[in-house]
Parts: structure tokens; sequence; C-alpha cells
């Protein structure tokens, strides 16, 4: 009997069981299709990161993260960000700038996660999801690092975003 590729279908991803060869012996592996997200790290004139304050059901607490959201099928990195940065923060970017992009978890998922600088920002309305528990907060970079190492923030790709930043960004003088 031939398993299904698909195990479960939900909202925004959808499990596969996936054969592999090893060493000529076939092993089947449990795999998270997911179309990938984009992150956005909104730098005020000022130089203050926009953050936000969000409830996360899956792990039952308010982190403090970027802003980001799961890519609309068919639809492009950087317009996933201009629409989640304003649903998200209320504001609006004059320009994005690619930052990194990586593998949030590449043993069990597939999910690419595009990283974009935004800057040149005007505020406006929020434009939340229904079930969103989101509040907007601005931090200077010196203050987020400070947060990143006292383990106050701890959504993984806000730590790797603002660490990339610091370290690559800012050093070449890209963005702040």
């Amino acid at each position: 009997m031939r398993e299904s590729p698909i195990v479960f279908e939900g909202r925004r991803f959808r499990v596969e069981r996936r054969a592999y060869a090893v060493r000529g012996i076939s092993h089947h592996y449990d795999i998270i299709v997911h179309p990938g997200a984009a992150v956005i790290l909104p730098v005020l004139d000022d130089g203050q990161l926009v953050l936000i304050r969000n409830y996360r059901v899956a792990v039952g607490e308010e982190l403090i993260e970027l802003p980001a959201g799961t890519l609309e099928p068919g639809e492009a990195p950087a317009t996933c960000v201009v629409r989640e940065l304003a649903e998200e923060t209320g504001y609006r970017a004059g320009q994005v700038t690619p930052l990194v992009s990586f593998y949030s978890s590449p043993g069990i998922l597939t999910e690419r996660m595009h990283t974009f600088v935004a800057t040149q920002l005007t505020p406006g309305p929020m434009e939340l999801d229904a079930g969103e528990e989101i509040e907007v907060t601005t931090l200077t970079l010196a203050e987020v690092l400070s947060a990143v190492r006292a383990g106050r923030i701890t959504d993984g790709k806000t730590i790797l975003a603002l660490l990339y930043y610091e370290r690559f960004a800012c050093e070449r003088g890209r963005a702040r």
C-alpha cells in the first residue's frame, strides 16, 4: 500500500511524507511545506528600530519580534514586506532593501525567510488580521542588542536579522 504524499493540509502550510534514500536504503521524512515569509527591520529616521509585541499561541507567550508575514501564493517577498509592515505596525516604507535570506528550520521545514530593511517610514493606521494581538514599540539598536543578550528577545528570525544587521549592514554603511 502506497502512502499519500500529503499527510496534512492547513491554511498556511502542509505536511508531506517524502522518501529519501541514504546509502541505498529508503527513509521517510515528514516535511512541513511552507510558502516562505518576509521579515521587516523597520528603521526610523532617528535610527530607532520598530518592533512589535506579538502574542504567539504556539508558545503561549507574548514575544518581542520584528514584523513578518507569510508569502501569499505568487507574491514576491518585497511585496509581502510592504503589506506586512503596514498591517502590523501602521508604517509605510519609502524604501525597502534586502538584508538576508535564510531557512528557518531546514531539518523539518521548507520555509525560507527573506529579510528587508525598511526606511523612510511614515506612520499610518494598523490593519491587523482577525485574531492578532500586536503592540508596536521602538528601541535603539543598543537597547535591542541588550534585550537579545539578556534573553528578552527569543524569536529566532528577529535575533538573526538584528545581529546580521548590526554586524554586516551597519558595518558596510548600507544602513544605520
